[in-house]
């Protein structure tokens, strides 16, 4: 692992049942395009509100994945 380099990236997934599909949508997502994904970080949760109620949860999350250089 001493030479190896990680790009870390910042997405937000979203949910309409809970923080914790929220997160892992967004890894999933990432993971279908992404290779090698090693460490995800939730950062911060917030809800998006209508009319005064939640409707959806939203999860932004900090992924690294392994840079390979071609």
């Amino acid at each position: 692992m001493a030479d190896s380099v990680y790009k870390i990236i910042e997405l937000v997934g979203s949910s309409d049942k809970s923080w914790e599909d929220a997160a892992k949508n967004a890894v999933d997502t990432a993971g279908k395009s992404l290779k090698d994904l090693r460490i995800a970080e939730v950062s911060d949760l917030d809800l998006k509100l209508e009319k005064g109620k939640v409707v959806a949860y939203r999860a932004k999350v900090k992924v690294s994945f392994k840079y390979v250089k071609e």
